[in-house]
């Protein structure tokens, strides 16, 4: 019986296996086995870089650099390595590695003593993120930021010109690859340390080993060297005046902000400003791209170069037209550096202050700093950098990492629901915990004064620093109250993570740059009152007559093919996908696109009325069947080359939009559910990742002890009255894995009351009822304070923590589901698919060219290039989960993740809708809620008296439309 399965095991829990290591393990077999586990074992205890620092701050710093050739390796391992001579121009001969294994170099120090990194490289083509590998010195991680070293791509526009639709706007310019050799310091990738690191070395032997983690690159050689620090503008200002430097005269160069000839990433694409007059070109009817940067440029290390030529050699001033109303209270900073190299020590940090509209800085301000150019071109930087805030960031960011844990204990101790009345005496039963409420209080009050200093003045980013800081005394002072305290408590560790988030982002848009002689004046045209009232004051008449639902080109109409299609989702997407149709779609087919914007709840009432669009895209999988009953949809395999087209997708995709021997859609994405886990707290309670549903059984012993919870996903409601809910996962989960089904003869009846259905709905209450799971809460939130440290959730919260949760970067991953063990000792791990899709409506008026649009749309490369764009364009956070097989296998995952992924993904079944069928769904939840809210019905009797009830509308819909009962 399933219900017997989910009892509690009486085998202890397993612990997580350590790799094998030890001086008996040698250095080569260390980078061998650097997988993601390996790499979390490397870590556990492993100290940060500024630890690592102090223990040698007496060390030396020695003169000398030590060039190790890439070629010159003594041990690769994996695929994907290759030696090529003289690549792109590189004399010589470089290494290939690949987006896998690692390679090792042997290097003789002549002196001890701290030196820094850099590597000669080229980013060959990959899939379009960013380059990471992981440095290993004589088989060891030597502090924990040296396994996530990130080295960049180069981005630059496609084309030189601006493309405009027929309408007269400016489109975006689309982003390609122009990889470049480039030298890079090995350094710390999230910002957290401004200068780059060093690295102790014993004079002798050394083993250097780099192991691939993401993305391919060519290697020309390592190079072991000091890198000097700038020298102050007060001593270079005293080298200018000793060499003779004379200011330049009469000399004033633009440089318009879109036109940057470099980018590290793809979402520093130029930018459309239309608030502001202040910018150039302007219109206030057309989108004109005139500036760059803006929210996008906000992550620290993202750079952006521009290129100038100067007529004469001397000393040149350097302004900037930009706008930072993004952050206040503490401001955005930039590192300029020149042809490669910062001019002076001020350069390492130059602030840019909040300002609602657009301004003139200065490099200096009133007495602008002189910068030495030679006759001829320039290459100028601005990186984003965290500059005086990086040590406060990192400050907090640690203390998040402490309250948390301590939290994890507290929790262990009384519960997430504590009870009022008891004394738990938490600080008598965890050791130290007053004494590191009192440290990260006087750490937290230390950072907030700091800020205060800095921005200077009081402002939001110190408010919540100083309300954690505050309840920490509380609680020391009345140790008695921290259980009651505990929820107030957990609130505001999470607005500290959300502050780490938001303290790191340093957005700058900037519209122009201006090199001049210092005796010119810099412009500062269109930023007066008058020139903003006339502003506004047009634009507002021009909102009359401009339709903003409508992307780019419109058909005319004039006896061209069209197709009208609507999208559902941002702007930022509609724009993105009609770049790309205007790009390749309409000039291979012919066939133009209508594309709109506009709320999908309209789909329905517009195709009623004869209004409706030719394609609908990115819509539920419920709704193409219910439209095809009606015969409001288009059978998809009258199409002679569909066949070929479905094998695109797995055949879980086309279940859903399956009905009576007809597909009434193609799918667009797929997602479905993994098994996320807490590495750390795991290894804390000595718990092995479960493997079968006995083995979460096991797991709920330990979690229940220490007041922990395992995370089921969430028992949805209805956000609106008669709202289509799909099956709950979890009970499709148990339900496949055992053999059973939703519908049986054919779609005619529900098959939840056979003995299959009825047992697995028994088990399924059981883990809220037995078991005392939540049916609602935030699992992102808890996974990451460790009270839910084991969940099962879509696949794409993957995305979110990634971003949202970057104190436990490599303290977390993610598994295929727990399966059912079947008697030949195999396991089953179904698990149902979600996901959307693109429909072609009945009143289609050309219906060949509406499915040239939908084969063109969900084809490898168009999915492959639309999910890479929203990477981009919106960060790692918005992950594209396409439905194409092919397309899903480009996307930029890390290996090991990936592989986790596409085994889960060979289990995924489709749950085929029916006529009827949105019964399903809202009386499975239904029986769920009599059973476990209500405490008073049998799991048994309740299913199988819902199930009459979704029986009863199978009939009545299969009689309505006339289908055979």
């Amino acid at each position: 019986m399933l219900n017997v399965m989910l009892t509690i095991g009486l085998l202890g829990p397993v612990p997580l296996a350590s790799a094998e290591g030890g001086a008996s393990s040698s250095v080569t077999d260390a980078a061998i086995e650097f997988g993601a586990d390996r790499l979390f074992e490397m870590l556990l205890d492993r100290q940060g870089f500024s630890d690592y620092i102090a223990q040698y701050e007496n060390a030396s710093l020695p003169d000398r650099e030590i060039v190790v050739e890439a070629s010159d390796y003594s041990g690769i391992e994996g695929e994907g390595f290759e030696t090529l001579n003289n690549y792109e121009g590189q004399e010589g001969v470089s290494l290939k590695t690949g987006e896998q294994g690692s390679a090792e170099w042997t290097v003789t120090v002549p002196e001890s003593g701290l030196y820094h990194i850099s590597i000669l490289y080229f980013p060959i083509e990959g899939k379009s993120s960013s380059i990471e590998r992981s440095l290993l010195i004589d088989g060891e991680v030597p502090f924990e930021e040296a396994a996530y070293l990130q080295f960049d791509r180069i981005w630059d526009n496609e084309l030189d010109q601006v493309k405009r639709d027929n309408r007269g706007n400016d489109l975006r310019p689309q982003q390609i690859e122009k990889p470049e050799w480039r030298e890079a310091m090995f350094k710390d990738f999230e910002g957290y340390y401004e200068q780059p690191f060093q690295f102790y070395f014993t004079a002798g032997t050394h083993k250097i080993s780099l192991v691939s983690q993401r993305e391919p690159m060519v290697i020309r050689n390592l190079k072991l060297f000091q890198y000097k620090p700038p020298a102050s503008y007060e001593e270079t200002l005293k080298r200018y005046q000793a060499e003779g430097l004379n200011e330049a005269k009469n000399i004033m160069i633009t440089v318009q902000g879109e036109d940057a000839i470099a980018k590290s990433s793809p979402t520093l694409y130029p930018q459309s400003e239309r608030t502001s007059s202040a910018v150039y070109p302007y219109s206030p009817s057309m989108i004109r791209v005139n500036t760059i940067g803006g929210y996008n440029w906000r992550i620290p290390g993202q750079w952006i170069e521009w290129e100038f030529e100067v007529p004469e050699t001397g000393l040149y001033k350097i302004g900037m037209k930009t706008q930072q109303n993004f952050v206040r209270g503490i401001y955005s900073t930039r590192r300029l550096t020149i042809d490669g190299k910062v001019p002076f020590k001020e350069m390492e940090r130059v602030p840019f202050r909040f300002n609602n509209n657009y301004r003139l800085d200065v490099m200096g301000g009133a007495e602008p700093y002189l910068f030495i150019l030679e006759k001829g071109k320039h290459i100028l930087r601005l990186e984003a950098s965290l500059g005086e805030f990086a040590p406060l960031i990192r400050e907090v960011e640690e203390s998040l990492f402490n309250l948390n844990a301590m939290y994890r204990k507290i929790l262990m101790i009384t519960g997430s629901s504590p009870d009022e009345f008891r004394d738990y005496r938490v600080e008598k039963q965890i050791p130290n915990l007053l004494e590191t409420f009192a440290a990260e209080s006087k750490r937290l009050k230390d950072v907030s004064a700091e800020l205060r200093r800095l921005s200077g003045g009081s402002g939001d980013s110190e408010a919540l620093l100083k309300t954690m800081a505050i309840q920490l005394d509380e609680m020391i002072e009345n140790p008695d109250t921290i259980p009651r305290r505990l929820t107030a408590y957990k609130t505001n560790t999470g607005g500290l993570g959300t502050w780490l988030l938001k303290t790191r982002e340093m957005p700058l848009e900037i519209d122009a740059i201006y090199v001049a002689s210092p005796d010119k004046n810099l412009p500062n045209d269109g930023m007066g009152f008058f020139a903003k009232l006339r502003h506004e004051i047009v634009t507002f008449m021009y909102s009359f007559f401009i339709d903003y639902n409508q992307i780019g080109n419109v058909s005319d109409g004039s006896g061209e093919r069209s197709v009208t299609v609507w999208i559902g989702s941002g702007r930022d997407q509609a724009n993105t996908l009609k770049a790309m149709i205007d790009e390749t779609f309409t000039p291979e087919t012919g066939i133009n696109v209508n594309l709109k914007l506009v709320q999908m709840q309209t789909l329905l009432p517009a195709t009623l009325a004869g209004q409706g669009p030719d394609v609908a895209m990115q819509i539920g999988n419920d709704i193409p069947v219910n439209y095809a009953m009606r015969n409001a949809a288009e059978d998809l395999t009258r199409f002679s080359d569909f066949e070929e087209v479905a094998k695109r997708f797995r055949p879980s995709a086309l279940v859903p939009y399956t009905y009576e021997n007809g597909v009434y859609a193609l799918p667009e994405t797929q997602t479905f559910n993994m098994l996320f886990y807490r590495k750390d707290v795991l290894n804390e309670l000595g718990l092995s990742v479960p493997e079968t549903w006995e083995d979460v059984a096991n797991i709920f012993a330990v979690l229940n002890k220490n007041h922990m919870e395992f995370g089921l996903p969430l028992v949805l409601q209805p956000s609106y009255p008669g709202e289509n809910i799909p099956p709950n996962s979890v009970y499709a989960m148990l339900l496949m894995q055992n053999g059973g089904q939703f519908y049986r003869n054919g779609g005619k009846e529900s098959d939840l009351d056979s003995r299959i259905g009825i047992e697995t709905f028994k088990a399924w209450t059981e883990f809220y009822t037995d078991y005392k799971l939540e049916r609602e809460f935030d699992f992102p939130n808890r996974f990451r304070t460790g009270q839910m440290p084991i969940g099962i959730a879509d696949y794409t919260t993957y995305n979110q923590l990634s971003v949202f949760a970057p104190e436990i970067r490599g303290m977390w991953g993610f598994a295929p589901v727990p399966g059912t063990k079947q008697p030949d000792g195999t396991i089953r791990r179904e698990v149902p698919g979600g996901g959307s899709g693109t429909l072609m409506l009945q009143g289609a008026k050309d219906k060949d060219a509406a499915w040239e649009f939908m084969k063109w749309w969900t084809s490898e490369q168009i999915q492959t290039k639309f999910g890479r764009e929203m990477e981009s364009l919106m960060g790692a956070a918005a992950r594209y989960p396409t439905a194409n097989i092919k397309a899903l296998d480009s996307l930029p995952w890390p290996v090991a993740d990936y592989e986790n992924l596409r085994a889960q993904f060979e289990w995924v079944r489709g749950i085929p809708e029916v006529p009827g069928g949105y019964f399903t769904g809202r009386h499975l939840l239904n029986a769920f809620y009599k059973v476990v809210v209500n405490a008073k019905t049998e799991p048994r009797e309740a299913i199988v008296d819902y199930t009459q009830y979704i029986q009863e509308e199978i009939r009545a819909k299969r009689k309505e439309f006339g289908l055979p009962e």
